[in-house]
């Protein structure tokens, strides 16, 4: 038996809660095209998005530490998948639409700068010196939608508005100012498997790094106390303790997401999809709530803020403000086929897609080929 696009609709009818998006239900794509034989709508999203030069890149990109430091720690695309995975996971317990789910998590940090979250901040302010700002979800929705070239017949991907408004998850309103963004389950799974994930790899990182240490944790983090119930790390060594300890912790946090979302569903009777506006169902409990909120603030302390990620943060600071201050004064510097651009868009906008997109290492080796001239 062949699997065609009608089977496949026909499965999911089947197999979805009705709360869940169906692909059958999906309410298009910007511009008009022939639909795939054998994929869903959100498979072929999903196709497009991996084969794209912006999720490629993301290899290079760094999650806390550059990637030069070593190469067992998370980039952005590592994170990605990480998200899709546990994102996957939950859609599957719920009834909502995995494939969907999936797409939104390997496209959600397609427009992260190089360095991370210090990159943002850099090109944030380089940016707001012409009354202009970066965000990287934005960003990413700008990739998807206009920088990424796969079709003579229409800019960017041209994926599904299901897929663009669950990458627009600060958003209320569409560009017109009118039009709500519509924040279906799945991008709320997706929201919180990004928190889920993020929160389970800075942990390993940082353990791995040297930089957090067993004791401290365990004596203010009531997650890995949960995590390293009947665990020795004497008799288990450092990489198995940690890793163990730290799946059971994922584990938790997906157990409570399915479990508190199944209450807020059933209390909420919701036997539509979309039939909840401004209402975020899919959370974690309460007591659960406080317990992520205290990783949070504790990683942040000790972590994010300790001087070996701190002094990689400023130095990749560095490099995107330099190169934007390179590229403005002297743009004759930029690739042939970026500079084109500036008859359509402003300069500094180009300046910031070309610097965005750039991987850590490519970054570093314009900066240092430069030097000179900074």
């Amino acid at each position: 038996m062949l699997y065609t696009q009608p089977k496949l609709f026909t499965l999911e009818d089947k197999t979805l809660a009705p709360y869940a998006l169906r692909s059958s239900q999906s309410r298009g794509r910007k511009f008009s095209e022939v639909e795939d034989l054998y994929r869903t709508p959100f498979q072929r999203d999903r196709d497009r998005i991996i084969h794209s030069k912006a999720f490629r890149r993301l290899s290079g990109k760094t999650q806390v530490f550059v990637s030069s430091y070593g190469d067992h720690y998370r980039s952005r695309l590592t994170h990605s998948l990480e998200v899709a995975q546990v994102a996957r996971d939950i859609a599957v317990a719920l009834g909502l639409n995995q494939d969907l789910c999936e797409t939104i998590a390997l496209a959600h940090d397609l427009g992260h700068t190089p360095f991370g979250h210090a990159g943002e901040e850099a090109m944030s302010e380089m940016m707001a010196r012409f009354n202009d700002y970066f965000e990287h979800n934005e960003q990413s929705r700008r990739i998807v939608e206009k920088l990424e070239i796969k079709s003579p017949d229409y800019p960017g991907l041209n994926l599904t508005l299901e897929t663009i408004e669950g990458m627009m998850k600060h958003r209320k309103f569409h560009d017109d100012g009118k039009t709500p963004v519509i924040h279906s389950l799945e991008a709320q799974v997706v929201d919180l498997a990004d928190a889920i994930a993020y929160h389970h790899h800075d942990l390993d990182d940082g353990l791995r790094s040297g930089i957090l240490k067993y004791e401290l944790i365990s004596d203010q983090i009531e997650l890995w106390r949960m995590g390293e119930e009947d665990l020795s790390l004497p008799q288990l060594g450092e990489a198995l303790y940690r890793h163990m300890v730290i799946n059971r912790i994922i584990s938790l946090l997906i157990h409570d997401v399915i479990e508190e979302s199944s209450r807020q569903l059933v209390q909420g009777d919701v036997l539509e999809p979309l039939e909840y506006p401004n209402n975020t169902l899919i959370r974690f409990s309460e007591r659960q709530s406080a317990r992520v909120e205290e990783l949070a603030d504790f990683l942040g302390e000790h972590f994010y803020l300790h001087q070996k990620v701190s002094s990689m943060a400023a130095r990749g600071q560095k490099v995107i403000k330099s190169l934007f201050e390179l590229y403005s004064q002297k743009d004759e510097l930029l690739p042939a086929e970026i500079r084109v651009q500036f008859e359509a868009e402003k300069r500094h906008v180009v300046i910031k897609d070309y610097i965005a997109g750039m991987t850590d290492e490519f970054a570093l080796k314009i900066f240092e080929e430069y030097r000179d001239m900074l």
